[in-house]
């Protein structure tokens, strides 16, 4: 039996068993849709956590008070205070391989205009701070060091924060806003970010010099994080090495104590959420070859 008469066996036998053979390459057709859905749907999400990581700062080097009791009861990072203006000195005036240092530290309250107003987070940080997040601003200008030095009143808002408190479109530079009973001056308006990988509003921000926000609102001399950026892409593991051993020094931690800080870079976020994304894919074409 030849190939041809095989074919036309084959043929008469669909022909005679036609709602079989639909229900064969429907079948055949969800099957191999579902794959290739489930894997460019896996691999789009991992484009998209990439691309919000790389939005904070692809340099950016994250570093955070951390509990170094190594007997009894460990204390949750968000409660240690380790970390003050003393080590962004340090880093600054030490580090090789970074590029820019801002102590982070935030408070959450109510931003008023007029009649309207908004809860909101604010954040005080260094005149580095914007360059190492990548955040150029749309209008307006930054605070400087003297404003620094001198506490000023004076902050730049986040997109989402003008949304709320300006609502009939006028321009809020120049304009006066309070934010626990302290009136700011708005000198710079924030380009907009969009939602950062964990899903948090990078827009839902007002920012102004660290010391306002130590000596003004929370009067404290400590800080919940301080940000650095590497030199480039290549470094960061040295910059990450470097910033590690400065702190060691200006914390005097001796050769057996453990870190009372954790450095984190974007590199290890990336890595972390690719891991999950590629397991999740996997998981979903498995379904998918199921079906």
């Amino acid at each position: 039996m030849n190939i041809i008469n095989l074919i036309r066996i084959a043929y008469k036998a669909l022909q005679r068993n036609l709602l079989r053979t639909f229900l064969t390459m429907l079948g055949i057709i969800i099957g191999v849709a579902a794959v290739i859905a489930m894997v460019a749907i896996g691999q789009g999400s991992k484009a998209s956590i990439q691309t919000q990581l790389a939005s904070m700062g692809s340099n950016m080097i994250m570093i955070r008070p951390n509990s170094n009791v190594t007997a009894g009861a460990r204390l949750d990072a968000t409660t240690v205070q380790t970390l003050t203006i003393a080590d962004v000195n340090a880093l600054e005036s030490q580090g090789q391989y970074i590029n820019g240092v801002s102590p982070v530290s935030s408070t959450k309250g109510q931003a008023i205009n007029g009649a309207l107003n908004w809860s909101t987070t604010v954040q005080g940080v260094n005149l580095s701070y914007l360059s190492i997040r990548n955040w150029p601003l749309k209008s307006g200008y930054a605070f400087n060091e003297e404003d620094i030095k001198s506490a000023a009143k004076v902050c730049l808002l986040g997109q989402t924060v003008i949304a709320n408190i300006f609502t009939g479109g006028e321009d809020p530079i120049g304009q006066t806003i309070r934010f626990k009973r302290i009136p700011f001056k708005v000198i710079g308006v924030l380009g907009q970010k969009g939602d950062n990988a964990f899903g948090q509003d990078q827009d839902d921000i007002i920012i102004i010099p660290y010391t306002t926000l130590q000596e003004r609102i929370t009067t404290s001399i400590y800080f919940q994080n301080i940000y650095a950026a590497a030199l480039n892409e290549s470094v960061t593991d040295s910059a990450t090495a470097e910033i590690s051993r400065i702190m060691r020094v200006t914390h005097r931690l001796k050769l057996t104590d453990t870190d009372d800080f954790a450095v984190r870079t974007q590199a290890e976020l990336i890595s972390t959420f690719s891991s999950t994304s590629q397991l999740l894919t996997v998981l979903l074409t498995a379904i998918a070859g199921i079906s």
